[in-house]
């Protein structure tokens, strides 16, 4: 019996291809993890992308989706949120939400 504590799988999105997204995230789905993540943020393949985060919240319906890696303003954490995020991973988290505070966005 799993423990009930969040579960997060990081898929690195941007070193698969499709094909590999679906079956890690329909996988993830199938056992029961609460987040897929599309990045550690340090992978040199690159990070969030909105096409996957649409992708990833269709093939893991059950799962929440968090959008990390290479987010650095509001109008991309806004993106990846319209796109199904229901997480955001950033390192610029102030830099963003000073850009919603002065409605640059």
């Amino acid at each position: 019996m799993r423990p009930k504590v969040l579960l997060k799988v990081i898929i690195e999105s941007a070193a698969l291809e499709e094909g590999q997204k679906i079956f890690a995230c329909e996988i993830a789905d199938k056992c029961g993890v609460d987040f897929v993540k599309t990045s550690t943020g340090f992978n040199p393949a690159g990070g969030a992308t909105v096409e996957d985060v649409r992708l990833m919240k269709r093939a893991a319906q059950h799962c929440k989706i968090k959008a990390a890696g290479g987010i650095r303003s509001a109008k991309q954490a806004l993106e990846m949120i319209e796109a199904g995020a229901d997480r955001i991973g950033t390192s610029a988290g102030v830099a963003i939400m000073e850009e919603f505070r002065a409605g640059k966005v």
